[in-house]
């Protein structure tokens, strides 16, 4: 009986001793080691995938931007993003979608009213589905190459430059699918506009 009465404290003392330890394995050590493989093995996307220009981050490759006046209204010599509504627009903190299912009336204003806005800024024709929707996390950096190549015309213009060499630009920033062949062919919206940017 006093046997079993001293082990069973040093029972409880072995079982805490144990639990604290995989706690710090499993929280901090471990923590530690994926951060620094991170750090050494892919900085960039460690990091959050930071873009800079003129030495200066200017956003991330990863979450989208607008490119508007104080006002709200698109900026013409800049190609424009997809829609979002992720908060107030590109809110990396309230990440999610509208939410509005295909019948919702708000949703079929929105659109209606997007559409709109992209006919009267870049002119008759078509208009791809990812100019009037938002996608899924609000947060996309990517349009299609369709909405990339609708935007030229008014890009050129706004900038003097003529439409080819403004079209060739795009058509150079196009990413292809993951593995060539999940997803779809991509347009990063910011690294766009950065090599616009550098064209003179």
């Amino acid at each position: 009986m006093s046997t079993l009465l001293t082990r069973g404290p040093a029972r409880t003392w072995t079982v805490a001793l144990g639990l604290l330890v995989l706690s710090v394995a499993a929280t901090i050590v471990y923590t530690l080691v994926v951060t620094l493989i991170g750090q050494v093995v892919l900085p960039g996307q460690a990091n959050g995938s930071l873009v800079a220009s003129g030495g200066r981050t200017v956003g991330s490759a990863l979450i989208g931007q607008s490119f508007t006046d104080a006002k709200g209204d698109a900026l013409p010599q800049w190609f424009q993003s997809r829609p979002s509504a992720a908060g107030d627009g590109y809110d990396g903190g309230a990440s999610s979608g509208s939410n509005l299912g295909p019948n919702s009336p708000d949703l079929l204003k929105a659109v209606r009213e997007r559409r709109a806005a992209v006919l009267q800024e870049d002119g008759p024709g078509a208009v791809p589905a990812d100019a009037v929707t938002a996608s899924g996390s609000g947060l996309d950096p990517h349009v299609s190459p369709e909405y990339a190549l609708r935007q030229v015309d008014r890009v050129a213009a706004a900038r003097g430059l003529s439409a080819s060499t403004v079209r060739a630009l795009v058509q150079r920033s196009v990413q292809a699918p993951d593995l060539g062949y999940l997803g779809e062919p991509t347009v990063n919206v910011l690294q766009l506009n950065l090599a616009l940017a550098r064209l003179r």
